[in-house]
């Protein structure tokens, strides 16, 4: 059986103990920094939940959607080709709109 060793000791005091100091700063920056971080996440859970999609639209575009709308989602992302369908699906848009040129 071997025999464990006690860890050593420093001479001026305990063992492996934190200085005072960096236990101060530890208890001042440790809440500081779990603050910080809940404020950013609030900040991206807001921006998320300002750009939320309702399923019964995204269902009803994947189900139906119009060639405009399929090549929107494919260059632009989901956001230009759920506003491509709002439009539609309002009645609002009686024309098609004029193509930008490449070259603006």
């Amino acid at each position: 059986m071997v025999a464990h060793r006690p860890p050593p000791c420093r001479a001026g005091g305990g063992c492996e103990t934190i200085p005072l100091d960096m236990t101060a700063w530890l208890s001042v920056l440790v809440p500081l920094l779990v603050m910080f971080f809940a404020l950013g996440m609030e900040r991206v859970e807001s921006k998320l939940r300002e750009s939320t999609v309702r399923t019964e639209e995204l269902d009803e575009l994947l189900h139906k959607p119009r060639p405009e709308e399929v090549r929107a989602l494919f260059r632009q992302g989901t956001g230009r080709a759920l506003e491509l369908f709002r439009l539609r699906s309002r009645g609002t848009r009686g024309r098609r709109p004029a193509k930008r040129s490449k070259a603006a």
